[in-house]
């Protein structure tokens, strides 16, 4: 596999870019479930399978710290207000 360079401002982006698309799928999990099926045409991807892979793709760049893959749960829900 060839590797790839990335500049280090455009990984930190990425990463905001994929916690936020893991924030928002957190964030009304039945409507957006719903739509997500609809989309894939299947239910077996859900918005848990798809917050995981997001997490997983951001961990790499420095997203996260892993939790969100290797321990506990964590709430990805946008505060209110």
């Amino acid at each position: 596999m060839p590797s790839m360079s990335l500049d280090p401002a455009d990984a930190a982006e990425l990463a905001e870019l994929l916690q936020f698309l893991a924030s928002w799928a957190a964030s009304d999990p039945s409507r957006l479930g719903a739509s997500l099926q609809a989309h894939t045409g299947h239910h077996a991807y859900g918005t848990q399978q798809l917050q995981g892979d997001l997490h997983r793709f951001a961990f790499p760049l420095g997203g996260n710290d892993g939790e969100p893959l290797f321990g506990g749960e964590q709430d990805l829900t946008p505060p209110r207000g």
